[in-house]
């Protein structure tokens, strides 16, 4: 099975951190978020991967490449321009649509289920497409997807509606995709990909549809969205638990040293009269001595502060953390 990882974004929301490292390979608890979605995709079954890349690209691909399950064969589509979310997976369709069905999610966030069953009903569905929503707390800020009661897609936001509606999850960037699928993709090189591919093929073939976990059938589900610098530090210091997601090996031995007020990098030195209150230093930084900070990340040899309870409203654009 193939798999594509939707990598090319700028993460402006997130300078920044995202002017030193592109943001699927920000670290989370040490880990890189690019090395989630790899774990993810192995977990499955997935051994094939492209990445598509355009900000700091040779920086992205060493780091995907670095932290790859060995299991897991590794392409990159380098765009010099960027094609957004559908113009991107056009270009690699050819790759993609060999596997039925492919898998392809965003690589700004860390995401946990059973995706091997998750792939196994959408097999049984018949559906050309399958996106995962999740019943979430934070549907106001993330936007919406709603769907009928057999669970075809008929809502994307306030953008697009089928009517008929009887419940709505919040998208979390993982599509099952069967090749059919492609066949309705624009001719053109630049588009959104639910905007302008999968919800007028939701309107047209009605083969487009969802699941929403946690809960029956999609079982225990972990979402967590890097869009923002309070949603980086919140997955940095609030402690998940990855049931399918496996690691490379390199995780145990690359890892960050973790505790309540501080997590620090591999290689990262910090003078023992430093204080520090919720603060993550990336690998390798030298923190000076006498050093205070507190909510923030110590990273390209400074500190950047970041108020813990800031955040930006939802629809920021599609292939950032969720938000539609």
């Amino acid at each position: 099975m193939r798999g594509m990882i939707v990598a090319a974004g700028l993460g402006t929301r997130l300078r920044p951190l995202t002017d030193l490292c592109p943001k699927p390979a920000l670290p989370i608890r040490g880990i890189p978020l690019i090395a989630y979605a790899l774990g993810l995709l192995e977990s499955a079954g997935v051994s094939e991967v492209i990445i598509n890349v355009h900000h700091r690209a040779d920086q992205l691909i060493a780091t995907a490449e670095r932290w790859c399950p060995p299991s897991i064969s590794l392409q990159f589509s380098r765009e010099r321009e960027l094609l957004h979310t559908g113009g991107g997976i056009r270009r690699v369709a050819g790759f993609l649509r060999e596997s039925d069905p492919c898998l392809i999610l965003g690589g700004d966030m860390i995401l946990d289920l059973d995706l091997a069953a998750l792939v196994a009903r959408h097999r049984s569905s018949g559906r050309a497409a399958t996106l995962l929503l999740r019943d979430d707390r934070r549907a106001d800020l993330f936007g919406t997807l709603g769907l009928d009661a057999a669970g075809r897609l008929r809502r994307v936001a306030d953008r697009f509606d089928l009517g008929g509606e009887t419940r709505a999850g919040v998208y979390t960037w993982l599509n099952v995709v069967s090749p059919q699928a492609f066949d309705s993709m624009p001719d053109r090189k630049v588009f959104n990909h639910l905007d302008d591919w999968l919800a007028p093929r939701a309107a047209l073939e009605g083969d487009v549809g969802a699941e929403i976990g946690p809960g029956k059938p999609v079982g225990p589900l972990t979402w967590i969205p890097v869009g923002t610098p309070a949603e980086y530090l919140e997955a940095n210091f609030t402690p998940f638990r990855l049931r399918h997601v496996r690691l490379a090996d390199t995780a145990t031995t690359r890892a960050a040293t973790i505790s309540d007020e501080r997590i620090v990098g591999s290689g990262a030195r910090i003078p023992s009269d430093c204080q520090l209150q919720r603060v993550v230093v990336w690998e390798d930084e030298a923190v000076p001595e006498g050093f205070r900070g507190r909510d923030g990340v110590f990273a390209g040899g400074g500190f950047h502060a970041f108020a813990p309870e800031s955040q930006e409203p939802g629809g920021a654009g599609l292939g950032e953390g969720g938000r539609v």
